[in-house]
């Protein structure tokens, strides 16, 4: 079972419990705050080592929360979860750092992409710091 702290930073409350029910059931430990501060509390506190960020979210486009999120823990691993982007939209996502595009899942046929891409998440992220550990010795 894993024991990997999973943020989900979503408007929409609905898609947040969804996405969390989810992720609970595959044994992740999950964080659904409703805002940007409290997105930030445990990225700062360096225990959130993934991120699900939806196109919008505490009234902001991804693209501006991105960068502070990577400020605030520059290891960080975001996955944009959104439906079809203007390719400059995506661009810039891209530029400001995030680990993956995945689409939205509209019915639960849908998640294993999602399901997939965090698993994938996780693996670099415990990779990260396990060669950081090694480059501290």
């Amino acid at each position: 079972m894993n024991t990997q702290e999973l943020l989900i930073a979503d408007e929409n409350l609905a898609t947040r419990k969804q996405m969390a029910d989810l992720f609970v059931d595959a044994g992740y430990q999950v964080t659904a705050p409703a805002s940007v501060a409290g997105a930030l509390n445990g990225i700062l506190k360096k225990t959130v080592k993934v991120v699900l960020l939806s196109m919008r979210f505490d009234e902001l486009l991804a693209t501006e929360v991105i960068p502070l999120l990577k400020q605030c823990n520059r290891d960080l691993t975001i996955i944009l979860v959104a439906g079809e982007l203007p390719l400059a939209l995506l661009r810039k996502a891209r530029h400001e750092g995030i680990f993956y595009h995945a689409l939205k899942p509209e019915q639960p046929a849908d998640e294993e992409e999602l399901r997939q891409v965090v698993k994938c998440a996780f693996k670099k992220a415990n990779k990260r710091r396990h060669n950081d550990a090694l480059s501290d010795e």
